[in-house]
């Protein structure tokens, strides 16, 4: 992982997300010194993936009741 300054950072942002899209890249920004922020890809979250995570588990049977008994004790205000 790189490390850069902050002020070279703002100078060059468009290649510094060019190199994040395109090479995968991964940068650690710092600011006199001291770490202040990491960019790093964005990694792609895909329908297929949750529903394969959501079908390796069994649905929870509780899980219903408690949402009912949560929305029971919201008391709604008027806003008008």
């Amino acid at each position: 992982m790189a490390e850069i300054s902050a002020t070279e950072a703002a100078r060059n942002f468009a290649d510094l997300l060019d190199a994040i899209e395109h090479r995968g890249e991964h940068f650690t920004i710092t600011r006199r010194g001291k770490v202040v922020a990491q960019l790093d890809p964005v990694r792609a979250g895909r329908g297929v993936d949750a529903k394969r995570l959501l079908a390796k588990h069994s649905p929870d049977q509780d899980w219903a009741g408690e949402l009912a008994s949560t929305r029971a004790l919201v008391v709604p205000q008027d806003r008008s």
